[in-house]
């Protein structure tokens, strides 16, 4: 049997459209409460985070029924960043950690994500084993032995000092300005806080959720806002996490982007002249940049390449002993730290930078020159095969033999939403745009 449930992180699709409904819900908490207590001993408990889109109270509610159905207890922590989820598993000893949540998506979507005791998210193994308790049925526990649920009150706060001590103990943000743009999302009051009691002047955007405009139009995905505050505030500095804060792109004084192959490279390279980089490699995905390779085999330090997903790359730093990690669209995991992607830290980790050398955020911001790079996606119908179209394939070949020498070719179906994406990297532009346009062109035929 393989997954045909959960994605490269986690379970996500459009609210009250399979899989994505309370039936469904109530089923995977179920499951997952059966395989997370199979020895029936001892008291049992489970963390539930969310962010802030509407639907999240429909999916608590159901979860909490599944788990409960099967003697789990729940504790409820309300709107939190993902990887206080991670952290808060392990803090509070429970057996599973779940957060509801659709990342950077809009608001009509969401998700559910989970992580084991150990607060890192779950296997393929794992996930395969839930789904097929979902599918044959869970044995429900008796009356007696049914589950309570619980709200944790303080669990925001217990994440907020878990950030901040993060920073190096001897800095302050005393005299820096910065913007946080928290996507209306679940870091919404988390992210200020913890910048504030650092000692920052905030300037906060996105921070008025309403259930329906998590994402639209700031956060990670769109900097746009961010940025535009940045230069009419004369911030030092921008913070922009996306709906769930586990990525994060860092703007400089000037408006303009670092995204995760940048911040990635500062921490490396820092963390290589401390002594602090484990094993002197860095693991990132298939999408970063040569760029950044070749920053790196510049200073002696490796580029470990995974597949696409942060759960791909802490598994393997978790294989491999390493400490930093991460994906150029912000994820940066830094297992010193945090269990899975943490935009807040990372984001501090970068402001840490800017007090010790004292320089501005845009001298810090860009380590190395991008190949040039271009991406486009393409949408198609749950029951289309376009990659398997011959023509597909003869283009796609045709293309990896020009760029023989010259780039390289990545093509891969998103874990997340029906959509194709196609990322091309070469030195020539004019290369760049016609392989990527062919490439394009023919899947856009292939999916109708």
């Amino acid at each position: 049997m393989s997954r045909t449930l959960f994605g490269t992180d986690g379970v996500r699709g459009t609210a009250n459209v399979h899989p994505m409904t309370a039936e469904l819900a109530l089923k995977l908490g179920a499951a997952a409460g059966r395989y997370f207590r199979r020895d029936q001993s001892g008291a049992h408990r489970v963390v539930i985070g969310k962010d802030t889109r509407l639907s999240g109270y429909m999916f608590e509610t159901a979860l909490t029924a599944g788990l409960t159905s099967t003697g789990m207890n729940v504790l409820l922590l309300g709107p939190v960043p993902t990887p206080a989820v991670g952290f808060l598993t392990r803090s509070m000893r429970a057996d599973l950690g779940i957060m509801i949540s659709a990342s950077h998506n809009p608001a009509k979507d969401n998700g559910i994500k989970f992580f084991g005791p150990d607060g890192f998210k779950l296997s393929d193994e794992a996930e395969l084993e839930i789904e097929e308790l979902v599918e044959s049925g869970v044995r429900l526990t008796q009356a007696a032995n049914i589950g309570r649920a619980t709200r944790i009150d303080d669990g925001r706060f217990r994440y907020v000092e878990r950030a901040k001590q993060s920073f190096p103990a001897d800095l302050t943000l005393a005299g820096l300005k910065v913007v946080v743009d928290c996507a209306n999302g679940a870091a919404y009051r988390t992210a200020p806080e913890v910048l504030w009691e650092l000692g920052a002047e905030v300037v906060p955007v996105g921070v008025t959720p309403n259930g329906h405009n998590i994402n639209d139009r700031c956060g990670s995905t769109h900097v746009r806002t961010a940025a535009e505050a940045v230069v009419s505030h004369g911030a030092d500095v921008g913070i922009c996490l996306d709906g769930d804060a586990d990525r994060v792109m860092i703007l400089d004084e000037h408006g303009q982007v670092a995204d995760g192959d940048q911040i990635m490279a500062l921490l490396a390279s820092r963390w290589a002249e401390a002594g602090r980089l484990a094993g002197g490699a860095l693991v990132a995905t298939v999408m970063s940049n040569l760029g950044l390779e070749r920053f790196l085999e510049g200073r002696g330090l490796r580029l470990e390449r995974t597949a696409v997903g942060d759960r791909y790359v802490v598994e393997r730093m978790r294989s491999g002993g390493w400490n930093l990690g991460g994906e150029q669209s912000g994820h940066i995991v830094m297992t010193d730290y945090a269990t899975t992607g943490d935009g807040l830290i990372a984001g501090l980790q970068f402001l840490a930078a800017m007090a010790e050398s004292g320089q501005p955020a845009s001298a810090l911001a860009r380590s190395f020159e991008t190949v040039p790079q271009m991406l486009k996606n393409v949408r198609y119908r749950a029951e289309a095969v376009p990659l398997e179209a011959a023509g597909v394939q003869d283009v796609i070949r045709a293309a990896e033999a020009a760029l023989v020498g010259k780039g390289r070719l990545l093509i891969r179906k998103s874990g997340t939403e029906p959509l194709i994406r196609v990322m091309a990297e070469a030195e020539d532009p004019e290369l760049l745009t016609r392989i990527v346009g062919e490439v394009v062109g023919a899947v856009e035929a292939a999916a109708g």
